[in-house]
């Protein structure tokens, strides 16, 4: 399923999101995360020691919602699965790239293990008080 034109701006947005894992015993894990799009899917960066992507290598199934930077009552809700992964190289420069979007600045901190990103395909997505008037500039 191709991305809904709302869903691409609010993840190229300066707009945080809620990523939800699910532990083997099917009890859910959230966590905000930064986020981004290829334009075909969500993408999230984390770390290959963060129980999160112990979580999706178990059950790739995941919701995200993104929500406005200045109204979090404006929402968008992804639910689909981790089809894909960045690595290397790439996964470094993407965290680059969302530490300057969000932060204005080179990511500071130490990394600990191999960066990765999630390439989440959308099997449905879901819309709360999003129209099209809230991505004029």
């Amino acid at each position: 399923m191709a991305l809904d034109e709302k869903t691409i701006k609010m993840a190229k947005g300066p707009n945080y999101a809620a990523l939800t894992t699910l532990f083997k015993d099917g009890s859910p894990q959230t966590h905000t995360m930064w986020v981004d799009t290829d334009g075909e899917h969500i993408l999230i960066n984390t770390e290959i020691h963060r129980v999160k992507y112990k979580n999706i290598k178990n059950d790739p199934r995941v919701s995200v919602m993104i929500w406005k930077h200045d109204d979090a009552f404006k929402f968008v809700e992804i639910r689909g699965k981790v089809i894909g992964e960045i690595t290397g190289e790439d996964a470094e420069k993407n965290i680059q790239s969302l530490s300057n979007k969000y932060w204005g600045k080179p990511y500071p901190f130490t990394i600990q293990t191999e960066r990765i990103v999630l390439k989440i395909l959308a099997e449905r997505e879901f819309f709360f008080n999003i129209k099209d008037e809230d991505f004029v500039n």
